[in-house]
């Protein structure tokens, strides 16, 4: 068994110039329902009705509805719904979701300023996703072959005899294949074949999350306008291990064997953001709220390291294995958020709360570090980077805005019990005709290390929950049943002259059950 690498030179000349991709980008670029108890129960729905530690995130000015200061601390359970075994996978997973407080301080009869600080779980990455299907022919290593026979990738061998190319399309799968079966080597001359494939089998698991750390300052004057703002930091833990084998057959029909595409990524770093708000009571006679908030980006910068492995069972082929292992650094932009919210209560018993908020995922900005510059001025090195301009076309062709719409409802049963219900409806992100593109001419496709994607329908989320109240103690819990189908492709379409390159869609689902209960104390 013979294990390859990619030459050390190709990955010196394109470290610096490396990306992302569209579909790894929007996990990072959406954030799930998650807070306290009484916020998820209530579907989100409090950004007018504020005076909860989880509108710290979505408008800030609802913690300028606090007129005493408190401290809140989050946990609970997340599980998945008719998830197949997949590895060493669990469908389940404790999670700790949020902790945080506010101080307020009375600044006059009617007024207060408050400070806030609040940590939350503002994305779960944990998910078990499989699929099967036939292939009626088409193949992995077919499909790098019609790259080599249409011209897209020109292979040369190196001096180790291994197969490697100038050009940006000739990506990790495409490197591991061509290597495992070139047929015949002489001299400085090979010859790439390609086998036919009957059906395949896939298995991903994702783990992680991204974690939200804001502080908040907000007040109100005489309890008519609430203003506030919020600078938060996420931290991104994202990992996934990828199984994606394919049995392959020959001229006749009759199997070969199969081979095996294993890979393993992490994505790590930070970004920033900033987040302003504004709540008003157009009547003062009135309880009705409004508000209004926006969201900058959130400037991230990440690291991506993967490792993928081929496992060639058949008889064909040069290898019986090859190794691939890349790491690189890039940049990305999220994009501006607006949100407008109502809210109100009736008679101190009922409290009722809608929200909509509006996300532009196609202005998404990858962008590519090019290396540091010296500021003669400042005495100091800064980062450069430029927008990754094919790979932002191809975000906005594959992605659409997306529109969330928020309610949710609260009933004072007695002194010290309120029994709540939500609800979420969040359009797909996806469009329809998008397909994740390896050959887009962007530095990502060095480091395509899969070629699978899923286009996800729209989610619909259903919350309900109990919240208790003793003296200066509280108790909540909430539940939450959110559920999305989606299509998921092993690879996508192409029509050359290689022959049938297309693989059926197949209908998936993501289907999570949450549990989160919130202690809290008032001071």
């Amino acid at each position: 068994m013979k294990r390859t690498t990619i030459i050390a030179a190709l990955l010196a000349t394109t470290m610096a110039a490396a990306a992302q991709e569209t579909y790894d980008n929007a996990r990072l670029a959406t954030q799930d329902l998650n807070g306290t108890a009484r916020y998820v129960a209530m579907g989100g729905a409090m950004d007018a009705l504020g005076a909860d530690l989880s509108t710290i995130s979505t408008n800030p000015a609802g913690i300028g509805l606090f007129r005493s200061s408190q401290v809140k601390l989050s946990m609970g359970i997340m599980g998945q719904e008719d998830a197949a075994d997949f590895a060493d996978a669990s469908k389940s997973h404790v999670s700790f979701d949020q902790a945080g407080f506010v101080y307020a301080k009375r600044t006059g009869r009617s007024s207060f300023f408050n400070f806030a600080f609040n940590y939350h779980k503002s994305t779960d990455f944990n998910q078990i996703l499989t699929a099967a299907n036939r292939l009626k022919g088409a193949s992995q290593n077919k499909l790098t072959y019609a790259k080599y026979e249409n011209e897209l990738i020109n292979p040369y061998l190196n001096k180790y005899g291994e197969l490697v190319a100038d050009d940006n399309r000739f990506n990790q799968v495409d490197y591991l294949y061509a290597n495992a079966f070139m047929s015949s080597v002489s001299g400085n001359d090979f010859e790439l074949y390609y086998n036919d494939a009957s059906d395949y089998s896939f298995g991903r698991k994702n783990s992680g999350y991204i974690g939200s750390y804001e502080i908040n300052i907000s007040g109100n004057l005489n309890d008519r306008l609430y203003l506030g703002a919020t600078f938060g930091i996420d931290d991104v833990h994202y990992n996934s291990a990828t199984a994606y084998s394919e049995n392959l057959i020959d001229a006749n029909g009759q199997s070969i064997g199969n081979v095996l595409l294993q890979d393993d990524r992490s994505i790590t770093g930070t970004g920033f953001n900033l987040k302003l708000g504004v709540i008003f009571r157009p009547v003062a006679e009135s309880p009705l709220r409004i508000g209004v908030s926006v969201a900058t980006p959130t400037w991230y910068k990440l690291k991506s390291t993967n490792y993928l492995t081929l496992l060639n069972s058949t008889s064909e082929g040069r290898y019986d294995s090859g190794d691939s292992q890349e790491s690189f650094k890039f940049k990305l932009n999220t994009p501006w958020k607006f949100g407008l919210s109502m809210g109100t209560t009736i008679d101190n018993m009922v409290a009722i709360g809608a929200g909509y908020e509006y996300a532009d995922y196609p202005s998404t900005d990858t962008r590519i570090i090019e290396g540091d510059e010296y500021d003669w001025w400042t005495d100091s090195w800064y980062e450069t980077s430029s927008s990754d301009k094919a790979m932002n076309i191809h975000t906005k062709r594959t992605l659409e805005g997306v529109h969330t719409i928020k309610l949710g409802a609260e009933l004072r049963a007695a002194d010290n019990i309120a029994v709540r219900l939500g609800y979420n409806y969040v359009s797909p992100m996806y469009k329809d005709s998008g397909v994740r593109n390896v050959d887009v001419n962007s530095p990502y496709a060095y480091y395509a290390s899969t070629t699978d994607y899923t286009n996800w329908d729209a989610t619909n989320r259903i919350t309900c929950g109990v919240g208790f109240t003793f003296e200066r103690f509280t108790l909540d819990l909430g539940y939450q049943y959110s559920c999305q189908n989606g299509t998921f492709h092993p690879f996508a379409d192409s029509q050359w002259k290689t022959g049938n390159l297309h693989a059926d869609g197949v209908k998936v689902d993501n289907k999570r059950h949450q549990v989160v209960m919130t202690m809290g104390y008032r001071f």
